[in-house]
């Protein structure tokens, strides 16, 4: 394609945000034509970035600006199709200006869309006609046209009336809440950058070859460096926006904000200083990721904030205070320890739970040498230690909802419960395979264990859980987990420039796919949990089946190794025990029927707007869920003291405010926050059941086996990590 051809079709492309349209910089065409380079040669995957890849960038891209197609014409779509097959010359020659101007004229659709929300607020709804809006609409044509589009979006604002009306709210406070979430989300969009832009198209491009390749900003490089250390230097201030306001949401333990006493929850931050004499910036209406920005800095450096105290109005007298930075531990998300005690008759058996949030390491400490730097394997063999001393029987890793991280500590994790051998294998672009094994000398712990998994379990996640399971040392509960079995690296563009600044960003490419050691893979079908619990999430919607062009499940040869145990024959018994358990279980029988209602709606994909059907959905809800509370209160009234006085005073909550995060008040969000917190993990639980079952047979048959062994036979069953 011509360059001049470019240009003229770029001319044709009808952009309306004329009043500050948002352009590529230069070092970003310069970074988009060097990963498209990097990308092509040496991705596992390698594919040529032609017409045939550039169709599906673009389709892509407009798919994750609007995946509800509720902004986007048919028309627009018409007007985009020459276009098409052209995003590969405009990487190649560093001319970026269709991506921005499709992006440009989004961000006019998304004004004019909101803009037509908050004209329907002026007009009454009649909730008496038999109407349906469609919710979920990523499997929907683009609207036809302008009625169609209208008709649309005025079924979104009745859906969004409506769930407030049910909630009890009157017509001026859901017209004045409406307004201002349409408002809002308005202004969200008017605030994006071209970084943001630049963002989008690249991860557009990335993931239309594979689904966890990314490209990551010089920003977005610095927080993936942060989530994988544990570790930032700043204030210790967790920030939220609220009505363009950056509101402090929480404060870190033993942070230079906590440790001031100057900052409490609710307090606004309207303007930042750098150092003792700097200029204040005003910060109302931005951002919270560029507020953020301006708070962080060099350790020991000076940050100076004016704050608006949390009950006090608009027009009050703001307080300026100075903090120095310090290196910040975000020690809520590292790895953490409980008991639960799992009751067996008259016997109590002691569960030692560690959940673990991610596989972090600061890498950057360790490539300094500093033989302290951060790392999961470490902190959870530490955890160990301490559970040893208060007499654990048997040990469950909860790995729900951990996305992975360092493969080192998966590798390291795994020896912790293992000992020396292979943990798994992996399989480069070329075809060579290699075997990467644990180097402890000894396990830290011997005794029974198991793995809690569920969907949002996966990479790191899932290396360790099928270790764990291959080798026969302890049974994996859960929901099947994600599904992702590639290897990633992380290119730093800026060194392959040898630019002096962060200008390019960083590719997190996909390099090679890991195989378990009995030589399956855990992409695509994840881990098989040894005991299944319900599905939870939308398989549709999320994990690696939900990808069009993941890669396929396949199989190599089995790695050389030695299982530890075989807990095959105790399965079945597991399973019994596990379902008669949660036959009688109520909160496990609640929980699934809460399921069953969940998955039903899903597969209606709309919402009824007649208000008389829709409050008799909301009436059985509600009446079920007192039903239960009744239930509770009885049960707990029955036991006296306490519990039955606190059950008695338990309230019913509605189910559904119709409100959105931000929309309440900030002390109902950190009481709700709190309660989820506090309420009882009935996953959880049942899981350390399992593992108490799985302790206490592996004991009965280990006497089984000495007694048989001094008679001359074996019963082929070892106790679990044995070595």
């Amino acid at each position: 394609m011509k360059k001049q051809l470019l240009i003229t079709l770029l001319a044709g492309l009808t952009v309306a945000t004329q009043a500050a349209p948002l352009a590529p910089a230069q070092q970003q065409a310069q970074a988009a034509n060097l990963s498209a380079q990097i990308l092509t040669r040496h991705h596992y995957r390698a594919v040529p970035l032609d017409d045939a890849m550039s169709q599906k960038i673009f389709d892509r891209y407009l798919k994750m600006l609007d995946p509800e197609h509720v902004f986007f014409l048919q028309t627009d779509l018409a007007q985009f199709a020459s276009l098409r097959s052209r995003l590969d010359d405009a990487i190649f020659q560093e001319d970026l200006r269709v991506p921005f101007d499709i992006f440009n004229l989004y961000q006019q659709r998304v004004t004019e869309r909101l803009g037509y929300a908050r004209e329907l607020l002026k007009q009454d709804f009649d909730f008496s006609q038999n109407e349906t809006y469609q919710y979920q609409r990523d499997k929907e044509p683009w609207p036809a046209s302008q009625e169609d589009m209208r008709d649309l979006w005025r079924k979104r604002v009745k859906s969004d009336w409506l769930r407030l009306k049910l909630a009890g709210k009157d017509d001026n406070f859901i017209r004045s809440t409406l307004d201002k979430r349409y408002a809002s989300n308005i202004a969200r969009v008017e605030k994006y950058k071209a970084d943001d832009v630049f963002q989008v198209f690249m991860d557009s491009y990335a993931t239309s070859i594979e689904p966890h390749t990314d490209y990551m900003s010089p920003t977005a490089s610095a927080d993936f460096d942060i989530a994988m250390s544990l570790s930032l230097v700043g204030i210790g201030a967790v920030l939220q926006e609220r009505e363009e306001y950056t509101t402090i949401r929480d404060l870190v333990p033993g942070g230079p904000a906590a440790l001031s006493s100057k900052l409490k929850v609710g307090d606004r931050i309207v303007a930042v200083g750098q150092g003792a004499e700097g200029a204040m910036t005003d910060i109302v209406g931005w951002r919270v990721n560029d507020v953020v920005g301006l708070i962080r800095g060099a350790k020991d450096t000076t940050v100076r904030l004016d704050v608006l105290p949390s009950d006090a109005g608009p027009d009050a007298k703001t307080r300026r205070i100075a903090l120095v930075r310090n290196k910040i531990s975000l020690e809520r998300q590292a790895a953490k320890k409980s008991v639960i005690q799992v009751k067996e008759g008259q016997a109590v058996r002691q569960v030692g739970v560690i959940t673990l949030p991610m596989f972090y390491q600061d890498i950057e400490a360790r490539r300094r040498g500093d033989k302290e730097f951060k790392s999961a394997a470490r902190d959870v063999a530490r955890l160990l230690d301490e559970l040893k001393k208060e007499k654990i029987d048997s040990v469950l890793i909860d790995l729900r909802n951990n996305g992975g991280g360092s493969l080192d500590e998966a590798i390291e994790l795994t020896s912790i419960f293992t000992g020396v051998g292979p943990v798994l294998q992996e399989r480069n672009s070329r075809g060579d395979i290699k075997v990467d094994s644990a180097k402890a000398p000894r396990a830290v712990w011997n005794g029974t264990m198991g793995v809690l998994i569920n969907r949002g379990s996966a990479s790191a996640s899932e290396i360790f859980a099928a270790a764990i399971q291959d080798y026969g040392r302890g049974v994996v509960i859960g929901e099947p987990s994600f599904g992702k079995g590639t290897v990633q690296t992380v290119i730093n563009l800026d060194q392959m420039a040898r630019n002096e600044k962060p200008q390019f960003g960083e590719l997190k490419m996909t390099i090679a796919q890991f195989f378990r050691i009995n030589g399956g893979t855990t992409q695509l079908r994840g881990v098989v949990p040894d005991i299944k619990f319900p599905t939870v999430s939308d398989t549709e919607q999320f994990g690696e089946s939900s990808y069009d062009n993941a890669l396929p499940w396949t199989q190599i040869k089995p790695a050389g190794y030695t299982p530890l145990g075989d807990l095959s024959r105790l399965l079945p018994v597991l399973e019994s025990r596990h379902a008669n358990r949660i036959a009688k279980d109520k909160d496990f029988q609640y929980l699934l029927e809460d399921l069953r209602d969940v998955q039903a709606q899903r597969s209606k994909r709309q919402l009824s707007l007649n208000e008389a059907e829709r409050r008799r959905e909301r009436e059985l809800r509600e009446a079920r869920l007192k039903q239960r509370e009744e239930g509770k209160d009885s049960d707990a009234a029955s036991k006296g003291g306490k519990a039955g006085h606190q059950a008695a005073a338990r309230k019913i909550v509605p189910q559904d405010a119709g409100l959105q995060a931000g929309e309440r008040s900030l002390s109902e969000e950190l009481a709700d926050e709190k309660a989820q917190k506090e309420a009882k993990d009935v996953w959880l639980d049942e899981a350390a059941r399992i593992v108490g079952d799985t302790a206490a047979l592996l004991k009965t048959q280990s006497k089984l086996a000495a007694r048989n062994s001094a008679s001359g036979s074996s019963s082929g069953i070892a106790e679990t990590g044995r070595r």
